[in-house]
């Protein structure tokens, strides 16, 4: 382990609970608006189900590079369609609930370890989420990343061969 210098770690799902997050928030803002009826679990799961169909168009080439936060954008309102409640929330709440996925908390054991991990090597992830997204997350959540690398410097998704080649060249 003395040649290892670094670790970099998928973010969603492995750092933040990304499921329970979103429907926390989502319960919370439902109690305020008075949406009794929505599941947010399910919510939560079906927005992510968006994503990698939303990452392969960008894969594709079918469009051009498109931050994860705006592939996030589109399922949502995709979304509260489907559910019933898009006319529930104006421009801006359909903003700040979008940037839920900027408020994503931790694991309970994620910051710890991340903690013990940084006392010997240098941690960052490696994650398709914005780099505005991974920072205002890591601030909010004390997740102590030395850096970050997010698919928007290397302007493509994993498991584009470019995202783990350009994380090593920049380390």
């Amino acid at each position: 382990m003395t040649t290892i210098k670094a670790i970099l770690f998928d973010t969603f799902g492995t750092v933040v609970d990304w499921r329970g997050s979103i429907a926390r928030h989502g319960e919370a803002l439902a109690q305020q608006k008075g949406l009794a009826h929505v599941d947010w679990d399910a919510f939560a799961r079906a927005w992510r189900a968006g994503y990698v169909p939303g990452m392969a168009k960008v894969r594709s080439g079918e469009r051009p590079w498109t931050s994860i936060d705006d592939i996030h954008r589109e399922r949502l309102e995709a979304i509260l369609a489907e559910v019933g409640i898009a006319n529930a929330f104006n421009e801006a709440e359909k903003a700040n609930l979008n940037r839920i996925w900027h408020r994503l908390d931790p694991w309970p054991d994620a910051v710890p370890g991340l903690i013990r991990l940084k006392s010997r090597y240098l941690i960052a992830p490696l994650s398709n989420g914005s780099m505005t997204l991974l920072s205002t997350m890591a601030k909010r959540a004390g997740i102590p990343w030395d850096c970050i690398f997010s698919s928007n410097v290397f302007k493509a998704f994993k498991p584009d061969a470019a995202v783990y080649r350009g994380a090593i060249e920049l380390l």
